[in-house]
């Protein structure tokens, strides 16, 4: 194309590194990358950048790292930085100030097929409410969170095995595509975004993505084991799905599993009934079955195989 338009990229996380890779790779000038500011990290709480500011650093981008999204100095580097476009991947809700400056218009990159799981874990939901697609989709920003007019969809399969940590690499890498094919788009002036309203089917009901807390993590063990395998696939490997372990001596420590099997099988236990083989083997009974455990962490420990976990923890099932 002959028109270049100058990009004013907004991210932070992993997620959205690639897609700042290919829009350099790309040759679109990158006016300036906004990102969150340094953090303290690990256990010595040294200030940690995001992953999208230390690609910035290499690529020599300019950063630019607000605590306050709204403060008038930020907001008149952000004027003088003249954007055509901006594209947002994995950033914090903007305000209207930001979202209308490029006078091309400001688009977000979502992990999923829109409207469907509007929200900030799609990913996650997605897995856990044992979807067999989501998508990725690139939209305009609005006075709303992920409800404006939609420029491109694109369907994702979801493997039936996949982790939430596997669905997350692949999507962040046909997201870049998704995101170039948009500044194209959005740069030749023959635009049509579509309202999400419109791709509502009569009667479908819209499943919401919230961000995913603590009590999500839990596992329910009076559920059926389809539905606990594809909260811990969903949830790994972060946060994490967690149950409680109970040691010989009484005391309780968080057991996170990420990896497992589900059988379905007759059950004559009360859910959450840990059955360990006696060699290998460490299961957990559920409603109609049980949950083998392949890949775990115990609170304070290193998450390790099943197997050599039970080399040191075989005491807690005998």
């Amino acid at each position: 194309m002959s028109f270049k338009p100058r990009i004013l990229f907004l991210g932070t996380p992993e997620f959205a590194v690639p897609s700042l890779r290919r829009i350099v790779e790309d040759e679109f000038p990158v006016v300036g990358v906004v990102t969150a500011p340094d953090r303290p990290a690990d256990r010595g709480l040294r200030l940690k950048s995001s992953p999208v500011k230390v690609f910035a650093k290499q690529a020599g981008l300019t950063i630019l790292q607000p605590e306050n999204l709204k403060d008038p100095s930020f907001l008149e580097s952000l004027k003088m930085l003249k954007p055509d476009i901006g594209v947002v991947v994995a950033f914090r809700m903007l305000p209207q100030q930001v979202w209308t400056l490029p006078h091309l218009g400001m688009f977000n990159l979502h992990a999923s097929y829109l409207p469907q799981y509007r929200g900030a874990a799609p990913m996650n939901w997605a897995i856990i409410n044992g979807e067999q697609q989501t998508g990725l989709t690139t939209f305009l920003l609005n006075e709303a969170i992920d409800t404006g007019r939609i420029l491109f969809r694109e369907r994702i399969s979801i493997g039936s095995d996949e982790t939430v940590g596997e669905l997350h690499d692949r999507l962040m890498i046909a997201g870049a595509a998704l995101v170039v094919r948009s500044i194209i788009y959005l740069a030749s002036g023959d635009i049509k975004p579509i309202d999400q309203a419109v791709l509502i089917a009569d009667g479908e009901k819209l499943k919401a993505a919230p961000k995913i807390f603590r009590h999500d993590c839990r596992i329910g063990w009076d559920q059926n084991v389809h539905s606990i395998y594809n909260r811990i696939r969903g949830l790994s490997p972060y946060p994490g799905a967690y149950t409680d372990l109970i040691f010989p001596d009484g005391s309780s420590h968080e057991l996170k599993i990420y990896l497992a099997q589900a059988e379905v099988s007759p059950v004559h236990l009360s859910p959450g009934t840990f059955l360990y083989d006696g060699k290998r083997t460490l299961k957990v009974a559920a409603k109609n079955g049980y949950i083998h455990l392949k890949y775990i962490h115990l609170a304070g420990r290193k998450p390790m195989e099943t197997s050599e976990f039970l080399k040191g923890y075989a005491f807690c099932f005998v």
